[in-house]
């Protein structure tokens, strides 16, 4: 991964100096525009020339036009801000893809109202032999009635078509016709970690309860009919498109629950093969059998290349591959997680008490950790509780004394309760810290169990920063929290819920420019490659958004309404709407045609 840098700027520097002598035909020319670049030698600039996926220089508007000749597309920015394009450091894109298009959307809805009068016009247009499915991104407290729907409601909405509704890690419901044809009555057993609430007369409520661990809640979602391929290509496409709606232009992938290498990565590896991802998206595996992780990580040490992206003999040369005409984005192994062995899973649920890891917990994670340093693979690990935070640093700090780390790429994810005596330990290991905006999705749930002073620094992003601890921003969609970035950004910086509720101290805020640069540079650096991505300049990747609202002047509300107007990644413009949409690609309809994406789209602002 370290060559990557160097080789755009083998790249990017002739097309530079040739830019400057009138040889190279710039491909791409955004002029009045407010830039607002990252860059500390550069701030703020009016337009940007690109060519060959690569920035070729940012100025003002009458130096970068002189650089277009007749085959440069010139984009008149209309004053609107444009920035650095978003980098979710820890989002779920190949598992969400492959179901976007089978899920209803409650991201953002206003009002629980309104999200019972989707499920039931959903329902009505569900056909039999599918189910009506809402599978995360929301929470009780966004509705105006802050409250959740009852059972009695989801019945009533849904009659006869089964429906399985997620609530974060917490629960999920069933209605009468999802447990009927998923055979769950009165007789069926409790799982491993999970509830069957039944009622006085034994019978099943439809209520799912995690306790301690999600385990009851995903494997009951991975008994749902699943799209066929080519829906799931339709899918996949229609995700990455609605990512790139948000301002979203590389994600590293974090794994997940009931997601199987590589039988499940066949859609984005045909995407990549025929160039139509639109999306940077290095990836981790994630390994999915309890008690045989070692074997699963030591095979894949074996087959599996880090770095190595889709095979390029296999490129099918179709029109659409010649009219969207680039170079791959990347899509590679970068290492393993998020989980990487069963017993270390801590997720949360702050409804519930913090569950206790298995004392074998420490014996299974250093066998991987220890394959996986001795291999030089890149590690990641869902840590939720300091408690559990402490035990796995004394796995990794075990593992170093063996096995020198050595400057190996390694983070933790989410470190919402860490303290600063391990914020210490990770800085000494070299480590860095993926964080979410899980807690503006579950900050009230944190309150009602923890109390508000101890959610005041949950997690304490000021901090890892003051350390110099390496910070990437992302947002773990989505079955917990939403892909919207948006929210991420107007956390951070208020340190509201999506409720309204601040939990932050004024002390753990950060400032716009701040936050922006944590869903930028901050991911890239916390995987090593700011050296060509995350500010604007010349020799850097370009990508870019331009914004509907100014993120730097709007009104802190006002952040959860912003939305990109026209998304270039890798010099190729992947999206646009409004005056921008006659340069981007079109956007198909969802496949199958009952898709709730066809009625709602994805994220809602209603």
């Amino acid at each position: 991964m370290k060559l990557i840098p160097i080789f755009l700027l083998f790249i990017c520097l002739p097309n530079i100096l040739q830019a400057q002598k009138g040889k190279v035909s710039i491909e791409i020319i955004i002029h009045n525009a407010k830039v607002y670049t990252l860059d500390e030698q550069n701030p703020t600039a009016q337009a940007i020339a690109v060519a060959n996926g690569s920035i070729v220089q940012v100025g003002d508007n009458q130096s970068i036009l002189k650089l277009k000749d007749k085959k440069t597309t010139v984009i008149d920015a209309q004053g609107k801000a444009l920035v650095p394009g978003i980098f979710d450091s820890h989002l779920h894109v190949i598992r969400g893809g492959r179901f976007y298009n089978s899920e209803l959307r409650w991201d953002g809805v206003r009002s629980l109202a309104r999200a019972l009068q989707m499920l039931k016009e959903q329902a009505q247009r569900t056909p039999e032999g599918q189910w009506v499915r809402v599978v995360g991104g929301w929470n009780a407290y966004q509705f105006e009635e802050k409250r959740l729907p009852t059972l009695e409601e989801i019945n009533e909405a849904t009659g006869n078509i089964p429906t399985f509704i997620l609530y974060l890690y917490g629960h999920a419901y069933l209605n009468k016709a999802g447990l009927k044809k998923l055979n769950i009555d009165e007789n069926t057993p409790n799982p491993n970690g999970g509830l069957i609430e039944k009622d006085i007369n034994g019978q099943p409520t439809g209520l799912l309860v995690a306790d301690p661990n999600a385990f009851i809640l995903y494997s009951t979602l991975a008994k749902l009919p699943e799209l066929s391929d080519e829906e799931k290509t339709n899918s996949t496409k229609l995700y990455m498109s609605e990512l790139n709606r948000l301002g979203i232009t590389a994600v590293m992938d974090a794994g997940g629950g009931f997601q199987n290498y590589p039988d499940d990565y066949g859609i984005t590896d045909k995407l990549c093969k025929s160039n139509e991802l639109t999306l940077r998206l290095p990836f981790y595996l994630f390994a999915q059998k309890a008690g045989k992780e070692l074997t699963d990580y030591s095979n894949w040490i074996r087959s599996v290349e880090i770095g190595k992206t889709c095979d390029d003999e296999h490129e099918v040369s179709t029109q659409k591959t010649k009219q969207f005409g680039r170079k791959k984005l990347e899509y590679y192994t970068q290492g393993g997680g998020e989980n990487l062995v069963a017993s270390a899973a801590d997720f949360e649920n702050f409804d519930k008490p913090r569950p206790d890891l298995s004392p074998a917990m420490e014996g299974q994670l250093k066998e991987v950790i220890s394959v996986l340093v001795k291999n030089r693979w890149a590690f990641r690990l869902h840590a939720t509780y300091n408690e559990s935070i402490t035990r796995f640093l004394n796995v990794i700090e075990d593992v170093n004394k063996e096995t020198p780390l050595n400057g190996l790429l390694w983070f933790f994810d989410h470190a919402e309760t860490v303290s600063d005596d391990n914020l210490k330990r990770i800085k000494a290991l070299g480590g860095g810290i993926a964080i979410q905006h899980r807690m503006a999705f579950q900050g009230e749930s944190f309150i009602k169990r923890y109390g508000k002073k101890a959610a005041e620094q949950t997690p304490p992003v000021k901090k890892m920063l003051e350390m110099g601890i390496k910070v990437g921003m992302g947002s773990d969609g989505t079955r917990v929290s939403s892909y919207n970035p948006w929210i991420g950004l107007y956390w951070l910086t208020t340190g509201k819920t999506i409720g309204g509720t601040k939990h932050f101290t004024d002390n753990n805020l950060v400032d716009r420019k701040t936050a922006l640069q944590l869903f930028t540079s901050g991911s890239a650096k916390l995987v090593n490659l700011e050296k060509d991505r995350g500010i604007l300049k010349a020799g850097f990747l370009a990508d870019f958004i331009v914004l509907t609202e100014d993120y730097f002047t709007v009104s802190d509300e006002k952040i959860l309404e912003i939305e990109s107007l026209m998304t270039v990644v890798g010099g190729k413009i992947v999206y646009g709407s409004g005056n921008f949409a006659t340069f981007a690609p079109i956007i198909p309809k969802a496949m199958p045609a009952w898709s709730p994406i066809n009625f709602y789209g994805g994220y809602q602002k209603k």
